[in-house]
């Protein structure tokens, strides 16, 4: 950032460096690289939460006479799980995104009650857009791509609980 701007708005709530902490945390990192590395944390998510539903689907006297419905109707549950982390990382980024493509930075000086609007300069404004189109962008897109593999999935699985 141009050091020559006098900014008021507190470093740790400018666009760009709330940005680098998205980046730097384990849990916004994962659709960053890839969409294998994405899929691959998903996948172990997934993985994690399936003997907790067989567990649960378990207990309907229905399914416990039937296996293969059983393991079918707890794979279905445990796409909650990915499909709620997609969801919490695409609310993060879409509002990363949203504050990097804004004109203006709203910030609080020392807390929710004193919000204040500042107008950021020329140089942050396409410095910002570079970031939000080509970095915040292609994990937007790897997200929704995710989240729809997974809601297909659930659909998907959801029809074959009915059918079988």
């Amino acid at each position: 950032m141009d050091n020559t701007t006098s900014c008021p708005v507190p470093p740790e709530q400018r666009p760009l460096q709330e940005f680098r902490d998205l980046c730097d945390s384990w849990f916004f990192v994962w659709p960053r690289d890839t969409q294998r590395s994405l899929n691959r944390a998903l996948l172990i998510s997934w993985l994690l939460i399936l003997p907790v539903s067989a567990l649960i689907a378990s207990g309907s006297i229905t399914l416990r006479r039937h296996p293969l419905q059983l393991v079918l109707a707890a794979a279905v549950a445990s796409l909650v799980l990915p499909l709620l982390l997609l969801v919490r990382q695409w609310l993060g980024w879409t509002y990363i995104h949203r504050r990097l493509m804004d004109h203006r930075i709203e910030y609080e000086e020392s807390g929710w009650y004193d919000g204040q609007v500042w107008e950021k300069p020329l140089v942050w404004r396409q410095q910002d857009y570079l970031v939000a189109r080509h970095q915040v962008g292609p994990i937007l897109s790897r997200l929704a791509r995710a989240m729809a593999l997974a809601a297909g999935l659930m659909l998907a699985g959801a029809g074959l609980c009915q059918v079988l």
